[in-house]
């Protein structure tokens, strides 16, 4: 009984522990709030967290995606994961430097906190 509730207790603790950062070159931006880094030999799609611009084809949506390319693209980010959104993508938390991009984005107005 006790080797049961402590494995119990371990897959639990296992379970709620947050994923680890991971650092990866910015490959690609898909929009203003959505980007692609290299990580571990694959491209990982990062949706930003706490962040939503106007798609592509919205007003302010090229501005938005501009912005993020001029801030992230080929460059070395560190990426905090918060979440698994529905789509299969990472979200979370992207710094450049001392930088958060997520932060970052409301400096251009287009961007909403969710």
């Amino acid at each position: 009984m006790k080797k049961a509730t402590l494995y119990l207790t371990a897959l639990l603790l296992l379970a709620t522990t947050p994923a680890h950062a991971c650092q990866g070159k910015v490959v690609g931006v898909a929009d203003g709030d959505t980007i692609t880094v290299m990580h571990n030999g694959r491209g990982e799609k990062i949706r930003l967290y706490g962040v939503d611009t106007p798609e592509k084809k919205q007003d302010f949506g090229q501005r938005a995606k501009q912005f993020t390319s001029d801030m992230a693209c080929g460059k070395i980010v560190d990426v905090e994961p918060i979440a698994i959104d529905r789509y299969g993508r990472t979200v979370g938390i992207v710094r450049i430097g001392g930088k958060r991009l997520n932060e970052e984005l409301y400096s251009i107005q287009p961007a909403e906190a969710l």
